[in-house]
């Protein structure tokens, strides 16, 4: 009976936990935003400064002014003069032994966040690897062409295997479509699932598979309680 109130007491400290230390992250970092955004007039001549024209202070404007930056400068970034202004400029950064470490973690995260290249991933799927038994997410980019789905005799999938906690990084696997389990999450949630290391775990919510094949069982647990992962046809 006390170790179920522990227990009860524990989970709710830590349901309060994870809901009060990140709203309180968030709300401090957005007022670091509105408090120290408007220094960043202090980098422009007085002569441009936009703060000698307006009347009456305006908090904020500083938060304005540096998404404008950032838009022209991705703006300038994608052009062919400036992208190879932004190269030159990188490998200059990468020859700084600390400066280096930094700057590739913070540009591989972003990456990993934004880039619309993770748009061509179509399905999440859970594959055995390295082994039997061991399980790993997948993301499906396509069926396999050519000449190496000539050479199977199989169908064949294309699945990127991506590296935790940076999921720029991984392998590509050629695996037969019938070996690989597919996930109802989203892209997304599967992302976020790899860069924590499996600390933020998406809902989950669906009908149990009937089959077998789509069954995954789970260590301790009676036959008829085992984990099914809901899936469709993984082929686009």
């Amino acid at each position: 009976m006390l170790k179920k109130i522990k227990d009860k007491i524990r989970n709710y400290f830590i349901a309060g936990l994870l809901t009060v230390v990140p709203l309180s992250i968030t709300v401090y970092v957005v007022m670091l935003l509105l408090t120290h955004a408007d220094r960043v007039f202090n980098l422009i001549p007085t002569r441009y400064n936009p703060k000698n024209y307006i009347p009456f202070p305006l908090p904020g404007l500083g938060i304005v002014l540096v998404l404008l930056l950032i838009f022209f400068t991705g703006l300038l970034v994608k052009n062919y003069l400036g992208g190879r202004i932004v190269e030159f400029g990188e490998r200059i950064v990468y020859q700084i032994p600390l400066v280096r470490p930094l700057y590739s973690a913070v540009k591989q995260l972003l990456v990993a966040i934004f880039s619309e290249s993770y748009k061509g991933f179509k399905k999440v799927v859970l594959i055995e690897y390295p082994r039997r038994g061991i399980y790993a997410l997948g993301f499906v980019t396509g069926v396999a062409s050519g000449e190496v789905q000539d050479l199977t005799k199989e169908r064949v999938i294309n699945v990127f295997l991506p590296t935790t906690p940076n999921p720029t990084s991984g392998f590509y696997l050629l695996i037969p479509e019938k070996d690989v389990v597919p996930l109802k999450m989203t892209v997304e949630d599967a992302f976020k699932l790899i860069i924590s290391g499996g600390l933020v775990t998406p809902e989950y919510g669906c009908e149990r598979f009937a089959s077998k094949k789509h069954t995954i069982p789970v260590p301790g647990a009676k036959e008829e309680e085992e984990s099914s992962v809901c899936g469709s046809d993984i082929a686009p």
